[in-house]
């Protein structure tokens, strides 16, 4: 897995307050929406019970993720989160992350889905969805 280069590569802690009514499960994207970075994925996260209110820092891949909770692959290729590693000289890349209220309890897409798979699942099951976006550069 990757990740800035003499980092810890810990993923990041992620809170939210309720789920609005009619929310059957949550999921997260990370996204590296810089041209450079070509929608570059750093972690999904599907199939979040609607009573789980947050993602706590070093969860990925550890006991700390809520019971039923997958994550799935980044685009280095591991599933779970994969930290920003920008390419230097690219300036500072905007890490998108979204979470999504959704009314399902469960996604059907594979381990391995891209992007644009998780994004045709969820399609016409979002509740509501909220960004917040962090900037990185080398």
């Amino acid at each position: 897995m990757k990740g800035i280069p003499g980092g810890r590569n810990v993923s990041i802690p992620y809170s939210w307050n309720l789920a609005p009514t009619g929310t059957k499960s949550f999921a997260l994207t990370l996204v590296d929406q810089a041209p450079a970075a070509n929608k570059w994925v750093h972690w999904m996260v599907i199939d979040i019970p609607p009573d789980a209110m947050r993602l706590p820092e070093g969860a990925s891949g550890t006991e700390l993720m809520p019971t039923g909770a997958r994550e799935l692959h980044n685009t280095y290729g591991s599933v779970g989160y994969g930290g920003p590693e920008p390419p230097a000289g690219t300036g500072a890349h905007p890490y998108v992350a979204t979470l999504y209220a959704l009314d399902v309890p469960t996604l059907d897409v594979p381990a391995n889905a891209t992007l644009a798979q998780f994004n045709q699942a969820i399609a016409g099951h979002v509740v509501v969805s909220q960004t917040c976006t962090g900037r990185f550069g080398r």
